[in-house]
């Protein structure tokens, strides 16, 4: 792996991998600016912030920006998290100068056009409204914030309608000057890039921003509790979480070993027990979070009525079950499944570029991939069954239901019947 990184003197960092026999690369600027990085009344407004963007610079209008990336034949896409914005495209090696140019200008010079905000504004409205009639995506706003109330890590991204309805173009002007500086940027690249170069360019184009901390994030403070939507619906929508340790824990490779082995697939507990067995639903998962201070276990299910209430008992008894009889053959199967869908997916510089934007935005380096296949490899039955009775007793589950789910058992119930 050819990983090389370079810090500005202003905090600005660049990684790249260079992929031997590509011709395309992947390239783009992540932020650490996201949902919990606002204040109540900035709700929304990263996300808003990452439309703005394509909207129009100093140089370019919105069909410019497009057509500069398109007629080449690349991607241009950018999305918003809770702890991060990221800008990024995909295009061939001779364009790589080009889309840099294109990336760095959205970031550094969006114009904020009163006129285009009071038009994206109408499309994140319709975005918002469609996320509310989409249960399977709302339910997990509602998770987040009955598991953090009343704190910038439990609001949504796409922030209320009524918010949004109000931002202006000094709103978004002040986040970016708030948010957007060099020790809070990674320019990342991988495939047919070459690192030298993209220092030079980004010299050039970051390196005279002056040096600036960033805001501090307020520490999420996890609380469980319940959300419950009583609607007449095909289906019943259930999510359960338990609150976990974030990325920086020593514990963060049994987690997502542990939740993969309960529910990543289809030989998983859940999907075993509850769908091949008891035929109790279609679709059921577990998967592992982490940010920078939290993280969550999050099981989710789609099913009738009739049976939710028996599938979130079921769901609290494999939590149980799991902190004493997980066996060495599950936990090989879940290490494989982690190590293929790693690897896998490094195949693309696209997952390349996010994987080394994430681990320096999170370590400030890149671990060989043989290190991190280590540490899965490392993950035995002791250490998950540790980790499973630490979860199961840590903290009160929090729960979203959304459909005709009048009779499912309160979340306190479901929390007694995991300490009994």
């Amino acid at each position: 792996m050819s990983v090389e990184l370079t810090t500005l003197p202003n905090g600005f960092r660049i990684v790249s991998e260079y992929m031997p026999g590509l011709q395309s690369a992947s390239l783009g600027v992540w932020v650490s600016a996201g949902g919990r990085h606002e204040r109540s009344d900035q709700n929304g407004i990263a996300h808003f912030l990452e439309h703005m963007a394509f909207k129009g610079t100093k140089r370019r209008n919105a069909l410019q920006i497009a057509e500069a990336i398109e007629d080449v034949g690349g991607f241009i896409n950018a999305y918003t998290s809770r702890e991060t914005t990221a800008y990024y495209v995909r295009v061939l090696q001779k364009d790589v100068p080009m889309a840099f140019d294109v990336i760095s200008d959205i970031v550094l010079n969006s114009t904020f056009d009163p006129r285009e905000v009071d038009i994206e504004r109408g499309v994140i409205l319709q975005e918002i409204g469609q996320s509310q009639d989409t249960p399977d995506d709302i339910i997990f706003d509602w998770l987040q914030e009955v598991s953090y109330p009343d704190q910038p890590f439990g609001r949504t991204i796409l922030g209320p309608a009524e918010r949004v309805e109000n931002f202006n173009r000094d709103n978004l002007a002040e986040f970016v000057a708030q948010n957007y500086v060099p020790d809070q940027m990674i320019l990342a690249a991988a495939g047919a890039v070459d690192h030298a170069e993209l220092v030079r360019m980004a010299e050039k184009t970051f390196g005279y921003l002056p040096t600036s901390k960033g805001l501090v994030a307020q520490p999420a403070l996890y609380k469980g509790g319940e959300h419950r939507v009583v609607k007449d619906l095909e289906q019943a929508h259930f999510a359960l979480s338990l609150e976990t340790n974030g990325y920086m824990s020593d514990d963060i490779y049994t987690g997502q070993v542990y939740a993969v082995a309960l529910g990543g697939g289809m030989s998983s507990r859940l999907f075993q027990e509850a769908r091949e067995k008891r035929g109790l639903c279609y679709t059921i998962y577990a998967q592992a979070g982490a940010y920078s201070d939290t993280g969550s276990l999050t099981i989710y299910s789609g099913t009738s009525g009739e049976d939710v209430a028996g599938l979130s008992e079921l769901c609290i008894d494999e939590l149980k079950r799991s902190a004493d009889d997980m066996t060495a053959a599950e936990l090989d199967r879940a290490r494989n499944q982690m190590k293929a869908g790693l690897l896998m997916g490094l195949e693309s510089p696209a997952s390349r570029c996010e994987r080394l934007a994430r681990m320096v935005g999170i370590w400030g380096r890149v671990p060989d991939l043989e290190e991190v296949v280590g540490k899965i490899d490392a993950v035995t039955v002791q250490s998950v069954t540790d980790y499973a009775q630490r979860l199961c007793k840590k903290s009160a589950p929090s729960m979203a239901l959304y459909g005709p789910v009048e009779l499912t058992p309160a979340v306190e119930a479901l929390a007694e019947r995991l300490a009994a």
